[in-house]
């Protein structure tokens, strides 16, 4: 039985990931400046496809399974995966928007949560709690941890900040020169547990949380998940570089 075929990176790799990473932080820094009532989630696509053509970089999404778009815009009870299209954003919604990038056949991936305009205290909270329990992750993501000590720190966040639901079915993901690769990083987990994290490991974490069940179903675009009970969720996105001298987030602006 053969185990994950694990991609580690040098130094200089990482430093082109983080080349990346920069686009899409510009990315979604743009989208999110964008996020007003009245805007169409197309029309917030076509602001992160220019960035991404100022940069020189390409969309890591687009065409990837077919998906037909350069960002995923997910409005309340959608969680991941929606193709962004005609539907106007409302005062009070909650947008979460996942964004790629690729320059030099290294890959970038994160996602954010935005309110749209004034938005419900407790919808506010969740996207909060969700963004915090992403650090939490970050923080687990340590030369000689291990994967589960990352969905460990995740789930005990999440569990401890109230009745949130943490999304099943959905983890994060080593990356590199594919936006998808070996190993999974799970958002819940045990202390202990799983492949042991060593430098040169890049993975992406991404805790999903809804107000409500941690279960989805899949729309008839074969894309979008949502909550089966419509509750409202939040997604945040960090790709993160294992090093000697501890987590590097390389999705951030340089």
């Amino acid at each position: 039985m053969f185990g994950p075929k694990i991609e580690y990176k040098t130094p200089e790799q990482i430093a082109v990931m983080r080349r990346a990473g920069a686009v899409v932080a510009e990315m979604l820094a743009a989208v999110r400046e964008a996020v007003v009532p009245g805007v169409s989630t197309g029309d917030l696509d076509q602001v992160a496809r220019r960035v991404l053509a100022e940069h020189g970089a390409t969309s890591n999404f687009l065409g990837y399974h077919g998906f037909p778009a350069t960002i995923c815009t997910s409005v309340n009870e959608e969680v991941v995966h929606t193709i962004p299209g005609e539907r106007v954003l409302r005062e009070g919604d909650l947008i979460s928007v996942d964004a790629g990038a690729v320059i030099d056949r290294w890959h970038g991936d994160a996602a954010i949560t935005v309110g749209v305009g004034q938005v419900d205290p407790a919808d506010a909270e969740l996207s909060r709690v969700t963004e915090a329990a992403l650090y939490a992750g970050i923080e687990a993501a340590r030369a000689g941890a291990r994967i589960g000590d990352i969905g460990h720190a995740i789930e005990s966040f999440v569990r401890s900040a109230g009745e949130y639901g943490i999304v099943r079915g959905f983890t994060g993901h080593g990356i590199g020169t594919a936006m998808h690769q070996d190993p999974d990083v799970p958002n819940e987990g045990q202390r202990g547990k799983g492949m042991r994290l060593k430098p040169g490991l890049v993975i992406a974490i991404e805790p999903m949380v809804s107000r409500g069940s941690a279960y989805t179903r899949i729309l008839d675009d074969e894309w979008t998940a949502v909550t089966v009970d419509g509750s409202r969720a939040a997604h945040w996105e960090h790709t993160v570089a294992i090093t000697p001298d501890g987590p590097q987030i390389l999705t951030l602006p340089l």
